[in-house]
């Protein structure tokens, strides 16, 4: 059935009307905002158990505990407060509502201050039960807050919250509309650019799709998801650390992939101020990358590529990202240290002919400020170029004649650097090609990719792999 857009009351109601949904809403930062849309859309008492905001943190810490960070928004604090939550729903009135399907909300917000140099952004969780007395489900989301203004960006924490309730209990079973449904009437005010949803009601719902589809849909131009299948966000795991980002096609990762991911971070690491305990090194899927093999965006080939990285045991970026001004931009809200982006050649050829051709009308030198800023170090790595029989460097790059001088003093800036020490026999070894020889169903691609990935593709049948009959 066709998905039909509620407005936020519509929706609030149709929850307040529903005599099993039962619960309890704890806000802290923002207000009581996503409580208040129920209060006013009537019948909230079918609804609504109990609501706080423990606003002063000494308070807040009474109640959920300190947080070792020192931040209260984020994620730990929203999974304590659950915690809490649910422990005194379940004790308080079990025995008295043995048909409900209780839920406990709790968001945790920060937004925009008076002098709008800090920006809105915040957690929201939720814990919840789809059948009386049985084991809670568990969603949890990040949002940015892109309003301009106080109240206008805790309204939008209201209508995210009532998006986020609404969602659980009436689009649980179709995950992609229930990503969706959380931009309904905000599009242009927040984004979500995490989510994570786990529960026995959820066993089938592989996240990484959930993720896909923040930046699909347009929630997000940027989403990471871990080694074990679920949303991370960048907040918590890349605070004030330098990230090395590899982008590529990754269909399939052969031996070059983790030559380039191991000799690009061994010089990451040279880079001043870049310490291996606080580093990080993570692979980049963009949706143009992904679309590069088919118009549409293929659900199923984005898993497999997602599930050869995790494999070798990667954390994935998923992003929207056609510049790189968007990476920097978003890696900048974390107080990321160092930005590092891993990309072959050949790429960083296209990259610059695309500016080049499309900014000869004068724009040349902000295009190129926009693209190589010293917010972010570009690391090239070499390819094999057979029509001239030599090997395609950063150095000797056939870049157009009037972009020369700028391209001479990006690298003489160290703003585009080439990957030393990488191994020059796997240049030989083309994806393009192994592709094509796995969709044969033949052998001969089995010494260019790590052992893992080839018994994986064909034992799972990836990328269309047919075993040839003998």
């Amino acid at each position: 059935m066709e998905y039909q857009l509620l407005k936020t009351e519509q929706k609030a109601l149709e929850i307040n009307l529903n005599t099993t949904i039962y619960g309890t809403f704890a806000e802290i930062g923002a207000g009581q905002e996503v409580a208040r849309n129920f209060f006013q859309a009537g019948a909230a008492a079918n609804t609504i158990a109990k609501t706080m905001s423990a606003y002063d943190k000494t308070y807040s810490d009474a109640i959920y505990g300190s947080e070792a960070s020192g931040r209260y928004v984020c994620e730990s604090r929203v999974y304590k407060m659950l915690d809490h939550e649910w422990q005194l729903l379940d004790e308080r009135l079990k025995a008295v509502k043995p048909t409900a399907t209780f839920f406990a909300f709790s968001d945790s917000v920060t937004t925009i201050n008076y002098s709008k140099t800090v920006n809105g952004q915040g957690w929201l969780g939720i814990r919840f039960q789809l059948v009386p007395g049985e084991e809670p489900n568990e969603i949890v989301v990040h949002t940015k807050l892109l309003d301009n203004d106080t109240k206008l960006q805790q309204e939008a924490v209201g209508v995210l919250g009532v998006n986020l309730l609404y969602a659980v209990y009436y689009l649980n079973h179709d995950p992609k509309q229930l990503v969706k449904s959380l931009h309904d009437g905000l599009r242009g005010r927040l984004n979500v650019d995490h989510i994570r949803l786990t529960g026995p009601n959820f066993n089938h719902v592989d996240n990484r799709l959930l993720v896909f589809y923040l930046v699909k849909y347009g929630l997000t131009e940027l989403a990471i998801f871990d080694e074990n299948h679920m949303g991370v966000h960048a907040s918590e795991i890349l605070y004030k650390k330098s990230l090395m980002v590899v982008r590529g096609h990754f269909k399939p990762p052969t031996l070059v992939t983790l030559d380039v991911f191991k000799s690009g971070f061994e010089q990451f690491l040279l880079e001043p101020n870049v310490h291996e305990e606080k580093s990080m090194i993570m692979a980049e899927l963009t949706l143009d990358y992904l679309r590069s093999y088919s118009t549409e965006l293929d659900e199923e080939d984005f898993l497999q590529r997602a599930d050869l990285l995790n494999l070798l045991g990667y954390k994935v970026i998923v992003s929207d990202c056609t510049n790189h001004q968007m990476m920097i931009n978003y890696m900048s809200d974390h107080k990321i240290q160092n930005l590092g982006l891993v990309i072959g050649v050949r790429e960083l050829l296209d990259i610059i002919n695309e500016k080049y051709y499309e900014n000869r009308d004068g724009r040349l030198l902000v295009a190129f400020g926009e693209l190589f800023t010293r917010n972010i170090k570009i690391f090239a790595y070499p390819a094999l170029d057979k029509e001239k029989n030599n090997t395609l460097t950063a150095y000797n790059l056939p870049v157009p004649e009037g972009i020369s001088f700028l391209y001479k003093h990006l690298i003489n800036a160290q703003q585009i650097v080439e990957i030393d020490h990488y191994n020059p026999d796997l240049l030989k070894i083309l994806p393009q090609n192994i592709l094509e020889e796995i969709k044969k169903g033949s052998d001969v691609w089995k010494q260019g990719v790590p052992d893992i990935i080839y018994q994986t593709i064909v034992e799972k049948g990836y990328f269309n792999f047919k075993k040839q009959e003998n």
